[in-house]
């Protein structure tokens, strides 16, 4: 609203400097203050907001759907309104963010958990009513699952004849979509491998705590299990802990694997507790914000890798990668310059290179 204004004065000539207001955005981050992932996501995105030159504001909902449909209703329909609003998929709540949306003049954007099968096919068939939804940028979640197991089933000694390999495996939370695909990968995973025999499958809420209590019941269960997937990092040391109460090594007696690359997940790999680690997608905001700022210089980014797009950034990490990442992790820029990442006045060639190696360059 304050472009326009702008734009009225000075043809009206009642200003001779230009008038130029940073581009608003306000994400709503689903996670908490307190969950390392999060906050390194919001921090990048933070980065790029600075290179960018954009006003970015970040909300968080404590995991609470209802916490982040309220902060959507307020931020769409109340007075302050963002130009643009990012946001999560997080416990299925896009389409109503989308339908609070409608009339409000903010441009949407979805990270991390995109539209499901299902609310594509319902929402999908009504492009013309929601103009203002600009696109999506997701992870290759599925595949992160799948390399993760196949990587512990990989470092593990083989199975004994008429012996198995037993697995034991903490997902998310049963209405995200993220904790969904990686399921899904892992499955798939396991189709491939009749050896490893998984024991119980349960839903930790990405929650250290929620992971240490159920783990607790699970290895005095199953004391024979040697591999354990995790859906994320705070269950992994939930997961751990009990592990090591329990008697037992992590990286010895039994293989963990989860995902994200928190500063702690980092040194727990370099130290070995840890087996298989994947990471890269806290750095979805950051890149959506590029994307956004090219759109609001008239970009259309969709010509530059599609209006939704997923990217193969859950990958593999190694020990040197590992050492990088920690130390890229305590500077404010994150060796990034965003805004070299901008498709404005780049060929109709040019995809934007969104990806791990970006960061480790």
């Amino acid at each position: 609203m304050l472009k326009f204004f702008c734009g009225v004065l000075l043809a009206l000539g009642t200003m001779v400097a230009p008038c130029t207001q940073a581009a608003s955005v306000l994400f709503l981050n689903p996670g908490t203050t307190g969950e390392a992932f999060w906050l390194s996501y919001s921090q990048f995105m933070q980065a790029a907001a600075r290179d960018l030159a954009m006003d970015l504001r970040i909300q968080y909902a404590d995991h609470l759907a209802e916490t982040t449909l309220a902060q959507a209703r307020e931020a769409l329909q109340g007075p302050g309104r963002p130009d643009y609003l990012v946001f999560v998929n997080e416990q299925y709540v896009a389409p109503e963010i989308l339908r609070l949306a409608q009339g409000s003049g903010v441009k949407l954007f979805m990270v991390n958990n995109a539209l499901t099968p299902d609310q594509m096919s319902l929402l999908g068939s009504q492009p013309e009513k929601y103009p203002d939804w600009l696109g999506s940028l997701v992870p290759n979640d599925e595949e992160g699952g799948y390399l993760m197991l196949k990587e512990l089933i990989r470092l593990h000694p083989p199975a004994a004849p008429g012996q198995v390999i037993e697995l034991l495996a903490f997902s998310g939370l049963k209405v995200t979509p993220a904790a969904q695909l990686r399921e899904k990968g892992m499955m798939r995973a396991l189709a491939e491998h009749p050896e490893v025999r998984l024991r119980q499958l349960v839903y930790g809420g990405w929650t250290r705590e929620r992971a240490y209590e159920q783990a607790g019941l699970l290895f005095k269960r199953y004391p024979r299990a040697s591999l354990v997937w995790t859906a994320n990092d705070e269950m992994a040391f939930g997961v751990m802990q009990a592990y090591v109460e329990a008697g037992g090594e992590p990286g010895k007696d039994a293989l963990f694997g989860t995902i994200n690359h928190s500063p702690a997940a980092l040194r727990a790999l370099l130290d070995g507790r840890l087996s298989v680690l994947l990471g890269g997608h806290f750095s979805l905001g950051g890149w959506a914000l590029v994307q956004l700022h090219d759109y609001d210089q008239g970009v259309d980014f969709g010509q530059y890798g599609g209006r939704d797009r997923q990217i193969p950034l859950l990958q593999l990490i190694d020990r040197a990668q590992a050492e990088r990442l920690l130390t890229l992790g305590v500077r404010q820029d994150y060796g990034v310059d965003f805004q070299k990442l901008s498709a404005k006045g780049q060929p109709a060639s040019y995809r934007y290179p969104f990806s791990l190696q970006t960061l480790l360059h």
